[in-house]
């Protein structure tokens, strides 16, 4: 996979990569994540990205000019399954949607800023508009952070061991269990029974019940429960 970023910050966004699985994932060669400062494609000698919104209002709106010209650039080298906007309007991320956004190869992600881009460059080239939650951020660089992060995981052979992504909460439409580890009882607090029995088909049964249970009790919205 291949993720381009364009930022009029990329100095926000670089150090998740430097890091943990996502830096794994880019050492491994299973993605490779490329910066685009935006500045750079600017225009006048102050390299302007901004501009103040036709109609008045509060607040500058990234131009379409320079966005127009990193993207024309990008899309002379590869074709991209997804042009992506991070904006609080967008769809809200959910492990199905990064369950498929995984399996794209090329996947182009496009940071908002001030009070975001001009709307013509939402017409011409996003094909997916993306929110992390019902909240605003300064700009989409934590958003695509966010977002990449999801993704990344999900690689085949960026985690070591695979089937951990695949029992992460909201695979199964549940949150996940309550998990526990050594020692067994650390203050008179124990580790339930059941998970020290060595009984595989008892303990998988329990998970399912304490996700289940979990999942009733924090995100019942979850459920179809009629």
């Amino acid at each position: 996979m291949r993720i381009d970023i364009i930022t009029v910050l990329p100095e926000l966004i670089k150090s998740p990569f430097e890091a943990s699985i996502l830096k794994r994932g880019i050492e491994k060669g299973l993605v490779e994540v490329h910066m685009h400062d935006l500045r750079k494609y600017g225009l006048n000698k102050y390299n302007q990205v901004d501009d103040y919104q036709y109609g008045g209002g509060a607040g500058m709106v990234m131009m379409i000019e320079p966005l127009d010209k990193l993207i024309h650039e990008l899309k002379e080298g590869r074709e991209y399954d997804e042009v992506i906007y991070m904006t609080p309007d967008g769809v809200t991320l959910n492990q199905g949607m990064a369950n498929h956004l995984s399996l794209k190869e090329n996947i182009m992600i496009i940071c908002g800023h001030y009070k975001g881009i001009d709307q013509r460059v939402r017409d011409l080239y996003i094909t997916r508009e993306i929110s992390i939650g019902d909240y605003v951020l300064s700009g989409g660089e934590l958003g695509a952070a966010v977002l990449c992060d999801a993704l990344i995981r999900l690689i085949p052979g960026v985690i070591s061991d695979e089937t951990s992504a695949l029992t992460d909460s909201f695979q199964d439409g549940l949150l996940a269990p309550p998990v526990y580890t050594r020692p067994a009882d650390y203050k008179g607090h124990k580790v339930p029974d059941i998970l020290l029995s060595g009984h595989l088909k008892a303990i998988e049964e329990w998970r399912e019940e304490k996700a289940f249970e979990r999942t009733r009790e924090r995100r019942p919205d979850l459920l179809n429960e009629d």
